[in-house]
């Protein structure tokens, strides 16, 4: 396999999942076009690696050896197709490595939304901080809480009623929508942080909003209310 194929073919698993993304990335600038491919791409590996199903152990070593290419990435050394788009900027790759563990954590049923948080807040950070390097933002603005919240509904359309925190006390625990809302409350409608990672959010988001329970499909969008969407995230600078 060439490294050409190699790469399509972690890319198309993005377009795959996320066939909206082909309407919205109108709105990037073009020299940005395959570096927000790639990066999400690749922030696609780790949700299936939080999302795996039966034994862990193999996505778990999967996650090591990202940590181990990360960390190669930090000294202009890649093996993997995604690296000969992304290791070229010099992102804090190292503190990305660090920060995966919060995969296997997140794994975990949380024991209230506080703990979700918490648990997902030192990888959204890592995220934040590459993305500003390899797109540029304003230097205000933080969007950590929202790449938190879009870590978690990754979790609950991945594994339904074990991502729902359990409630202290005799509070019940929430059911898979109002545990859906109650992440979209941390998530505003108009996010900050560079122009692909506000594009993504506003599909992830809008998914989520549609969300009614683990394996329960969500229809993708219409390609008009896409483009919609799309200027809307464009238009929040």
């Amino acid at each position: 396999m060439t490294d050409t194929t190699a790469l399509d073919s972690f890319l198309d698993k993005w377009r795959s999942r996320w066939p909206e993304w082909r309407v919205v990335e109108v709105f990037v600038p073009v020299a940005q076009r395959p570096v927000a491919l790639a990066w999400f791409s690749l922030l696609q590996e780790f949700t299936d690696a939080m999302n795996i199903a039966g034994d862990p152990l193999p996505a778990d070593a999967k996650l090591a050896w990202w940590g181990e290419e990360l960390r190669d990435w930090q000294q202009q050394r890649s093996r993997h197709p995604l690296g000969r788009v992304l290791e070229p900027h010099r992102a804090p790759w190292f503190e990305l490595a660090e920060a995966l563990p919060a995969l296997i954590r997140l794994r975990e049923q949380p024991r209230n939304e506080e703990q979700a948080f918490e648990t997902a807040m030192p990888l959204a950070t890592a995220i934040a901080e590459v993305e500003r390097v390899l797109f540029a933002p304003p230097a205000t603005g933080r969007w950590t809480t929202a790449v938190a919240a879009q870590l978690l509904a990754a979790r609950l359309e991945g594994a339904g009623a074990a991502a729902i925190p359990v409630q202290a006390g005799t509070q019940p625990a929430p059911s898979q929508p109002d545990w859906a809302a109650r992440l979209l409350q941390h998530w505003p409608t108009r996010a900050s942080g560079p122009l692909p990672r506000r594009l993504a959010s506003a599909l992830a988001r809008t998914q989520l909003q549609r969300f009614k329970g683990s394996g329960e499909p969500v229809t993708t969008l219409a390609p008009p209310r896409a483009l919609w969407l799309g200027w809307r995230a464009a238009r929040d600078s």
